[in-house]
């Protein structure tokens, strides 16, 4: 399997228990952001891109700018969006449609979508702060794509990796992407193990002096 397919077999908490024993806990994004289905998992390497919102902007402009990103997204990567503003939509049904037919694997934003009802129909992962009918036509155009972006005071790179779950949002540096899976990877088999023993009657004391963990 490659590494996004390990990954997706991983949990964000394990993750980030990882994560933080290596030293590198501000890993997690905004505990508000949500996925609008809560069975959906979404892992893989990171695309960015960020936007500018203004209210008076040029109709063609803001529309045509979002049908670029929607071009150029890359297949096989999640797309991750800090649109500055928590005043309009950036996913709606088209949108998703056609990155879901693009083979974008999902989409996580800093900020709010619309057309819900088509989106948890459509089965494409998005998560965001929050749901409103307001568009982006004549107030946000998308400034930049693989840029480097800010959430929540974490810093994402294109080529970074991210898991996502009902727990929440965890970005790996994909410079220490190898080491996190693999060694949470072998967390999860020990805590396989440990759960065993307590499941036949070892105690929670005993096991944690056993496997160092719980």
């Amino acid at each position: 399997m490659d590494l996004t397919e390990r990954l997706e077999n991983l949990y964000a908490s394990a993750v980030y228990d990882v994560m933080n024993a290596m030293g590198h806990d501000k890993c997690v994004l905004p505990h508000q952001l949500k996925a609008l289905d809560p069975g959906h998992r979404l892992a893989g390497q990171i695309e960015t891109m960020n936007g500018d919102y203004a209210e008076g902007k040029d109709a063609g402009e803001t529309l045509l700018a979002w049908a670029t990103v929607l071009s150029k997204a890359p297949s096989g990567k999640v797309l991750i969006c800090q649109p500055n503003t928590f005043e309009v939509a950036l996913m709606g049904e088209l949108s998703a449609e056609t990155l879901n037919y693009r083979g974008v694997r999902g989409y996580i934003v800093d900020g709010g979508c619309r057309d819900v009802p088509f989106l948890l129909k459509n089965d494409f992962p998005v998560f965001c702060r929050f749901n409103t009918p307001k568009d982006i036509c004549k107030r946000w155009v998308a400034e930049s794509m693989g840029e480097p972006i800010d959430i929540g005071g974490v810093t994402i790179s294109r080529g970074d990796y991210v898991l996502a779950d009902i727990d929440g949002v965890v970005i790996i540096p994909q410079d220490m992407a190898e080491a996190v899976v693999a060694e949470t990877e072998a967390v999860a088999v020990t805590e396989t193990d440990m759960r065993d023993a307590i499941l036949g009657g070892m105690d929670p004391v005993d096991a944690y002096k056993k496997f160092d963990t719980f």
